[in-house]
């Protein structure tokens, strides 16, 4: 008889006296990030039972498997509340993928190289912020790859939201009502420019910082090109590097023909009607970092998440088919696999005193430091709504007969040949007003615009052609 050593209730014990010490290294068989990067996975960390949703499951569930109400309790312990209530109360659905291992498949490659090339140099200042151990800005990747603190968790994230130097996202957004019938179809585009951080070799001459723009973090707009009664309505923000300070939040409406400032603290309203996509949702690092707190650990263990082949060039634009609902489309069908370790963190919005929320909850996949769900809560400590994301390395599609990657001829890949990275689809779900919005990342979107990472050209080309004031007149017209 084969006895495991590390079995599931080990691996539960190991967690839970994780969450008592606090963040501290992730791995059960070995602080996971040097693992990873001596190895290129992450295979010599969890045990198998972490690593395989059959030998979790002791073979009640394997990859290929679809979840829906009548066997979600199979993995009700694998996925978040709001997810299990979408699964038994709405006839969500959702099928099961193989865990990726390998860490060229979890970052985009340039801010992999810089993450690997700058790990150990990061620290948090007396100040809150993250600089060099010589007090400079940050150089690139993740400041604190194998983090210790739940800040530096956050630190990760918010330093750098896509994990290129810049993107550009085509996105057909879905606003459905009650139900379940769309009650608002729009298309915009977001586009970001970091300042701070700079990785591609081709950004700023190689050098990490954009030359007079040290004392910021990036620039980001978003404009809208449909429907006609919306087309042209733009935001714009300019984030400074210090977290303890708020964006500037431009705006510019078609109908004032004007430029106009916005209150940058209302960052917990939609942007326009019908969508309940808030700005301090991007990324669950919408705000800057210190203007939230008492973060603590609440939880740590296995989970299922859309942290890898949730990219669908064999659908038209890449969209995604959909299920569940009222009518059936108000959620992306897609896959999910085992993370072999979630850090769950919450946090509350202490620079916001008028708030509409008391607290967030957020997952964050221990190997990539990327988040597989966000929940919110309101005043009164009840579930609000969600902001749930799939990401994928830009090399694989799926073969839906067996719910498994598919190797096929679809890839996109960085200037140096190596395989991209980005995020795919959001479902933001507000299950008090059983509102969901539901967007993607698409190839393309009315206006003719067109997602892209890091092929933008220069940066300052870049910023002066989107993320100014006269950038948003001249979009909006």
């Amino acid at each position: 008889m084969h006895i495991r050593k590390y079995d599931f209730d080990y691996s539960r014990r190991f967690f839970m006296e994780k969450v008592a010490t606090g963040a501290g290294s992730a791995g059960i068989l070995g602080a996971l990030f040097p693992l990873m990067a001596e190895s290129g996975d992450h295979y010599k960390a969890y045990p198998e039972e972490l690593m395989s949703i059959e030998a979790y499951t002791k073979g009640k569930v394997k990859v290929g498997d679809v979840i829906n109400k009548d066997n979600v309790e199979l993995v009700q312990d694998l996925i978040d509340p709001m997810l299990f209530q979408e699964v038994t109360q709405d006839g969500r659905e959702f099928f099961i993928l193989p865990t990726q291992a390998e860490i060229e498949h979890q970052f985009p490659p340039f801010y992999l190289d810089a993450t690997l090339k700058n790990w150990g140099q990061a620290v948090i200042g007396d100040d809150g912020n993250v600089w060099t151990k010589d007090g400079k800005p940050w150089i690139g990747g993740h400041p604190f790859p194998d983090p210790q603190t739940p800040e530096q968790v956050q630190a990760n994230v918010v330093l750098s939201w896509g994990r290129h130097d810049a993107d550009i996202f085509a996105i057909p957004t879905y606003a459905l009502d009650p139900e379940g019938s769309i009650q608002y179809k729009y298309d915009f585009v977001w586009a970001q420019q970091q300042t701070i951080g700079l990785v591609n070799p081709q950004s700023a001459g190689g050098a990490p910082y954009l030359p007079g723009k040290e004392n910021m973090l990036r620039y980001q707009s978003v404009w809208f090109t449909a429907p006609n009664d919306i087309k042209g309505t733009a935001f714009m923000n300019e984030w400074y590097y210090d977290q303890s300070k708020f964006p500037e939040l431009y705006g510019y409406l078609p109908a004032f023909k004007r430029v106009r400032r916005f209150p940058t603290n209302q960052r917990f309203e939609p942007l326009v009607a019908g969508i309940n996509l808030f700005l301090s949702d991007a990324w669950a690092a919408g705000d800057p970092m210190l203007t939230w707190g008492n973060w603590k650990i609440v939880h740590r263990g296995p989970m299922l998440g859309a942290m890898h082949y949730n990219w669908r060039p064999d659908q038209d634009n890449w969209q995604h088919p959909t299920v569940g609902g009222p009518g059936g489309n108000s959620y992306y069908r897609v896959g999910k696999s085992l993370i072999p370790e979630v850090i769950v963190l919450e946090g509350e919005p202490t620079g916001f005193p008028r708030a509409p929320l008391s607290k967030r909850r957020v997952y964050f996949d221990a190997r990539s430091i990327e988040y597989p769900q966000a929940i919110s809560y309101d005043r009164r400590g009840e579930i609000w709504k969600s902001f749930e994301p799939g990401f994928a390395a830009y090399d694989t599609t799926l073969d839906l007969d067996k719910g498994v990657p598919d190797y096929g001829n679809h890839k996109k890949v960085a200037s140096d040949g190596r395989t991209e990275w980005s995020w795919n689809w959001v479902i933001s779900n507000d299950i008090q007003s059983r509102r969901i919005t539901r967007f993607c990342q698409s190839q393309h979107c009315q206006g003719g615009w067109e997602s892209g990472w890091d092929n933008q050209g220069p940066a300052e080309d870049f910023i002066n052609q989107y993320m100014t004031q006269s950038a948003m007149r001249r979009l909006g017209t």
